[in-house]
């Protein structure tokens, strides 16, 4: 079985440096991926440390930054409403917030590693939104105004096809993100009426863009939302630790055109024994075990997660 750690923050740990300092930074960002990749080589690289903020900030937001060692976040929302979404425009790639920046990373990477895997990450609709309008706000709505919302979304698909496009012009993947849709935050009901069309369209327009289903990673209880997902086309979801995974896996198994990553603990991997990372291993190793394309994952590993847990644990796995 392979198996595929989510590198964020973790890498600014690697070479000494704080989220904030990092993120900011695209000779930091390329040096703690870089470094990533030469002591795990995993697959995909994903350059980003708080990679959620990226469009956001791109359309105007302000990310703050975090005391000690915490992973940068937007300030506060610039928009009083969903609504509001549709005033804007879309961002350019080339100019505007870290995403230049981002792009000369991936193409940095490229060149340093031209055998590694390297998608970089894109965020959904959704998470957009979120982060815009604020979670309480957005939330209000989906309930009083949802019509207003779903317009809201979709009109954020367009930004989104140009970031694509520039992904694809710098010679990388793309690897698409909305865990801020994921239940219980949005209903099973409201992830399809509310969020599905713009998801679907994105999802459509990033395939055509890189000539390929792009992956679909949303974490949390996405169980209940398991059929819509795979209505975007997707060819890879997570089943997240958060969820119940054999639920998740049995409304997935005969799905075996679908590359599915079943997550670990990550706070085991961060602060357990051996004992408990190597039991987790087991597990879905066990879960696995009969079904095609399938491989272990985790969620975005903390900052301070000791590099030699990661390396005992992907041993392991694929000895196994």
């Amino acid at each position: 079985m392979d198996i595929s750690p989510s590198v964020y923050e973790h890498a600014a740990f690697l070479i000494g440096r704080t989220p904030w300092e990092a993120s900011r930074d695209g000779d930091l960002i390329f040096e703690g991926h870089a470094e990533a990749y030469r002591r795990y080589r995993h697959a995909p690289i994903m350059p980003g440390i708080d990679i959620y903020n990226l469009e956001a900030e791109a359309y105007g937001g302000v990310v703050r930054k975090p005391g000690g060692v915490g992973v940068p976040a937007i300030s506060k929302p610039i928009l009083a409403s969903a609504g509001e979404l549709t005033s804007l425009k879309p961002f350019d790639p080339r100019r505007d917030g870290r995403i230049p920046m981002i792009l000369d990373v991936a193409r940095r990477l490229v060149r340093e590693f031209p055998e590694a895997v390297i998608r970089v990450p894109v965020s959904g609709p959704f998470s957009i939104a979120s982060n815009l309008v604020g979670f309480e706000t957005l939330l209000y709505e989906v309930a009083t105004e949802p019509d207003r919302v779903a317009a809201g979304l979709m009109h954020l698909v367009d930004g989104q096809v140009a970031f694509a496009e520039g992904i694809k012009a710098a010679g990388v993947d793309i690897a698409f993100f909305e865990s801020a849709a994921c239940p219980p935050l949005l209903s099973p009901k409201s992830f399809r009426e509310i969020e599905l069309p713009a998801l679907k369209s994105i999802m459509a327009h990033l395939a055509e863009a890189v000539g390929h289903p792009v992956p679909c990673i949303i974490g949390g209880d996405t169980t209940p939302i398991v059929e819509p997902m795979l209505e975007t086309g997707t060819n890879y979801l997570a089943c997240p630790f958060e969820t119940d995974q054999e639920a998740f896996m049995r409304k997935v198994w005969d799905r075996t055109d679908v590359r599915i990553r079943i997550n670990s603990d990550v706070e085991l991997i961060s602060r357990g024994t051996w004992e408990q990372i190597r039991a987790d291993a087991d597990r879905i190793i066990s879960l696995a075990r009969g079904r095609e394309n399938v491989c272990m994952g985790t969620g975005a590993l903390p900052y301070e997660t000791p590099p030699e847990n990661v390396l005992m644990l992907m041993e392991y796995v694929r000895d196994r």
